[in-house]
């Protein structure tokens, strides 16, 4: 696999730091990412928001599973290279500039810097997607006209708040522990790790992250997929609401889905994420080399 920051020539004192080289790979590797596991995920991922929307005694729809996919992978392949564009850059450059010890610093910083950016894709990406799957919307255009006719532009932002109070703790926890466990078994194995350990601490990083960020998560969705009824006035009110209405377990819902799709899409994201870099890393260090030739 491609070598950690920690050890590569990038990192090392007095070496200049290609950020575009880095940038661009970073963007055509997470994109990459990102659309094969939305792409191979996406039925677990409707369940999980049918389970969390529906209230106290709702039975839950199993029809239309790949409901809104096209137009979510129109949403995800830009949201993914934009994160991935964003934090592999800053991670390597916080690693030169934080002593070692601090390198979970890093990955939790560049993490939650790397989901701020990406958010702006992201978030009506997932307004429309949850739209979608709840079957409000025949189609990921008529969605987007229909919220834009009926709540303005805003509505594509439904719940923005919500989502960045629950993604930037998710992303920066999510890759700290996958980078800080591959930093582990690296050293320990003194090697490269191949691509089913690779997957394997993908799966453990987005499944533990995953379990503890649900309440979160069903926070965000119910206030994503209300649209102009405004049942919930934000946050605080929808906290409150779920816990009279239903009780604290409600905010649980859907985390057996949620714990599998990202498990899963974690297992597949860094996998596909981290040999889609070595390739196109191999790939310019070979141009580079033809250069001098």
């Amino acid at each position: 696999m491609s070598k950690e920051p920690n050890d590569s020539a990038a990192i090392v004192s007095g070496t200049p730091f290609d950020f575009l080289g880095v940038f661009c790979d970073s963007v055509i590797a997470g994109g990459a990412a990102g659309v094969v596991v939305e792409a191979a995920l996406y039925p677990i991922d409707t369940i999980k928001t049918r389970l969390q929307v529906a209230h106290a005694g709702g039975k839950i729809m199993l029809k239309g599973l790949y409901s809104g996919l096209a137009g979510n992978l129109a949403g995800v392949l830009p949201a993914s290279a934009i994160f991935v564009g964003v934090y592999e850059p800053t991670k390597q450059k916080l690693l030169k500039s934080l002593p070692e010890n601090l390198s979970a610093l890093a990955h939790l910083t560049a993490g939650a810097i790397g989901g701020a950016a990406s958010s702006i894709v992201r978030v009506p990406t997932e307004v429309v997607k949850q739209r979608m799957q709840t079957a409000q919307f025949a189609s990921a255009p008529d969605a987007v006209r229909l919220i834009l006719a009926k709540e303005g532009f805003k509505g594509l932002y439904a719940g923005y708040r919500s989502f960045l109070l629950r993604d930037l703790p998710f992303d920066a926890v999510q890759f700290c522990i996958y980078e800080q466990l591959h930093i582990g078994f690296k050293l320990a194995a003194r090697r490269d790790l191949n691509d089913p350990e690779v997957a394997m601490i993908g799966a453990f990083a987005g499944a533990i992250t995953g379990a503890i960020t649900t309440p979160l998560d069903v926070i965000k969705t119910r206030l994503m997929v209300q649209g102009s009824e405004n049942q919930y006035q934000g946050i605080c009110d929808c906290v409150r609401t779920i816990m009279r209405e239903e009780g604290s377990p409600a905010f649980w819902k859907g985390i057996g889905p949620r714990v599998l799709w990202i498990g899963i899409g974690g297992s597949i994201f860094f996998g596909v994420l981290e040999r889609t870099k070595q390739i196109l890393e191999q790939r310019r260090i070979r141009d580079q080399e033809s250069k001098h030739y």
